[in-house]
């Protein structure tokens, strides 16, 4: 590999599939600087070098993926009704028809990848069973399905399609076989699902309370003070209900602390981050250093926001892995 995709290549090529230069907002999601574009968008660059394939075949597939992930934030902002959502700039139908125009310059991108048509159709068949996927995810969401089986249920269908589908494309494009692309996947998936309760934790520490808080939605961190049995559940609940007041939100954030939420989350996330170790270590890659990385890179954050709010089991995490 040469080089990582720049921010400017990655917004080219978006703006290069007819019809979307008439959409001013596109540029707002794609930058034109020579910064490298954030990993979760590398993703199939980084599985095709792993597996042996050329890095640079895979740029319009991470345009591709760019697109499709854009798109279904816009909707998601919109199902979740984010304050700083870009509906709020654009306005609901105008927001509504960009995720539409997103989604199929995905599907048009993909054909522009540098490989035999057999790799690059499997590819974008992957592209577009994810997109499929996710919309599932997103309908099961909007039920606000309650209890911790149905929390996973959603994380699965909405969340994690997106990062296991990344590598898999990734995977395919480098010409690897079925059963590679398949344990990529499987790994992105673990990869996805960290992600989600790393999320799930910024979400219920942000200050003042994310809308998760008086929404009810299912957030892992809340859900385990809503629902687990300690002493200060009845506390936590009463200021749960005044979240949107600063003190309250704060003691309601200390009782997740208190209660073991947040060592809880810790728990769920390293068992991904190892059992994702494991399937690894199994493969036969070329590169394997480019996934493991990926995989470093995910858990390095995720233990200093730990050691922002309770600095003893950001040290009990890292003598555990």
């Amino acid at each position: 590999m040469n080089s990582t995709i720049t921010a400017a290549t990655l917004r080219k090529l978006v703006l290069s599939v007819p019809g979307m230069e008439r959409w001013n907002e596109v540029q707002e999601f794609f930058p034109d600087t020579q910064d490298s574009v954030r990993l979760d968008w590398q993703l199939p660059g980084l599985a095709c070098a792993a597996v042996g394939g050329k890095y640079e075949d895979t740029f319009p597939a991470m345009a591709a993926l760019a697109c499709v992930q854009v798109s279904i934030i816009l909707v998601d902002d919109m199902l979740d009704e984010e304050p700083e959502g870009a509906h709020h700039r654009f306005g609901v139908g105008r927001t509504a028809n960009l995720a539409l125009a997103l989604q199929a310059a995905g599907a048009v991108l993909m054909n522009g990848c540098a490989v035999d048509r057999p790799y690059r159709a499997a590819a974008a068949h992957a592209l577009n069973r994810m997109a499929l996927a996710t919309a599932a995810g997103q309908e099961l969401d909007v039920r606000n399905l309650r209890g911790e089986e149905n929390y996973w249920r959603v994380v699965r269908a909405k969340s994690t399609p997106f990062y296991g589908t990344g590598l898999e494309i990734g995977a395919l494009l480098g010409g690897s076989s079925p059963s590679m692309a398949e344990a990529l996947h499987t790994i992105g998936v673990l990869f996805g699902e960290a992600i989600q309760i790393y999320d799930d934790l910024e979400d219920a520490f942000q200050s003042p309370a994310n809308s998760d808080w008086a929404q009810g939605r299912n957030n892992l961190t809340l859900l385990y003070g809503l629902t687990a049995d300690y002493p200060q559940k009845e506390e936590f609940l009463a200021y749960k209900s005044q979240a949107s007041d600063l003190v309250s939100l704060r003691k309601a954030q200390q009782l997740l602390i208190d209660s073991g939420a947040v060592s809880y989350c810790a728990f769920q996330l390293l068992q991904r981050h190892r059992a994702a170790k494991a399937c690894l270590k199994s493969l036969e890659l070329a590169q394997r250093q480019r996934i493991d990385h990926l995989l470093e890179m995910q858990l390095a954050p995720f233990v200093a926001f730990v050691r922002e709010i309770d600095e003893h089991l950001a040290d009990l995490i890292l003598q555990s892995m």
